[in-house]
């Protein structure tokens, strides 16, 4: 049986909901009170080609449990120099001229533009961050989300920035109204996460702060170490569906009553079949984010449940789940309380650490006596 990696989480609180973290138009669901833990507890994760899978991918009980280290930030250029000024159309059709790069902000709910930023050589610039941007390189400048993940349009002003890159899962959207008000430019790039689009979310940063080259550069690794990951999972995972674990993604946050699974076109369907799982929302016709329900989980039958480490805190673990949804009793998850629980500001969010996230998660699927 595996080792339960447990750490301190957080509260779990009520529910933010704003447009389009991980379909364009879609709700997102977060909670304040995310912060990552202080005790600096992670999970060190070997690659999944080195490590000897289970010859029974459904012979394992419990929870397992994954919070990666820090990301290795490593710029595609020491120096850039942007090409200003740079002008370009961003994900909402709006024509935004970036003419000063000197103070950067970069906001979204998984930290991944902030990520994106250091990669392409610019994190110098930046002067200031979200709660998810929380790895070493960043951890010095001044907060500008309160609450968890609002806005605060006070805190940006009083950094001056000079452009602000963000996205639709951060609200409330009156404070871009207002930083646009005020003459800072803002570009909203695609609020949507998933293993098809690292090289163009990453192209639109790096076109906005005026560094194409550089973003193709980086998107071209990132694209590279997704797919090289993605071939080592084929080596491993079952290639027929049959022998695949039957995944599921419940999003929970039992405190504010919010109880989630995702399906088809959320993202998480992408991340459990490149991650090497069978995703059970097409088979039983779960398009995008629907609150769970008893029928819905014992149609899916899932061997195995994909979530956020908050979201099962803050049910009380896999007692708590179990006892808020009996029905996952009668499938072969919640009898044998087979739980995956990753760290919020990393399952989804793809960009700079998708392969990490992707090897990760095959790990626990197949080899979860290596965590």
């Amino acid at each position: 049986m595996p080792r339960q990696h447990r750490h301190p989480l957080g509260r779990a609180t009520s529910l933010l909901l704003a447009v389009g973290i991980l379909t364009a138009c879609g709700p997102v669901l977060s909670a304040p009170g995310d912060e990552k833990a202080e005790d600096g507890a992670t999970t060190e994760v070997p690659r999944l080609s080195e490590v000897e899978p289970l010859s029974d991918p459904r012979s394992w009980d419990g929870v397992v449990s994954v919070d990666l280290p820090d990301p290795d930030i490593d710029p595609v250029s020491d120096d850039p120099a942007p090409a200003l000024p740079a002008t370009v159309t961003d994900s909402q059709g709006t024509k935004v001229t970036v003419t000063d790069t000197s103070r950067i902000l970069a906001l979204d709910i998984y930290g991944t533009l902030a990520q994106t930023v250091f990669q392409l050589g610019l994190g110098d610039s930046v002067v200031g961050r979200d709660v998810s941007s929380s790895f070493p390189e960043i951890e010095d400048r001044p907060l500008v989300t309160q609450n968890g993940h609002e806005l605060s349009a006070e805190a940006i002003l009083a950094l001056d920035p000079t452009v602000v890159l963000t996205d639709t899962s951060l609200g409330p959207w009156d404070v871009l109204l207002q930083l646009r008000d005020a003459g800072v430019p803002v570009v909203v790039t695609d609020s949507r996460r998933g293993i098809d689009n690292i090289s163009s979310l990453t192209q639109q940063v790096a076109d906005a702060l005026g560094v194409p080259d550089e973003g193709t550069v980086l998107g071209q690794r990132l694209e590279a170490e997704a797919d090289a990951t993605v071939e080592e999972i084929a080596d491993v995972a079952p290639q027929d569906v049959t022998g695949q674990l039957r995944t599921i993604f419940l999003y929970v946050r039992g405190q504010a009553g919010v109880y989630y699974m995702f399906g088809e076109g959320s993202g998480a369907d992408s991340l459990i079949t490149a991650a090497g799982g069978y995703d059970v929302s097409e088979e039983i016709g779960w398009k995008g984010m629907k609150p769970v329900n008893d029928e819905g989980l014992i149609s899916a039958q899932p061997d195995v449940i994909l979530m956020m480490s908050k979201g099962l805190e803050s049910v009380g673990g896999a007692d708590g789940l179990l006892e808020r949804f009996p029905a996952l009793a009668q499938t072969p998850a919640g009898e044998h309380e087979r739980i995956i629980a990753m760290d919020d500001d990393q399952v989804l969010s793809f960009g700079p650490r998708t392969s990490d996230v992707l090897n990760a998660l095959a790990v626990a699927f197949y080899a979860p006596d290596a965590l």
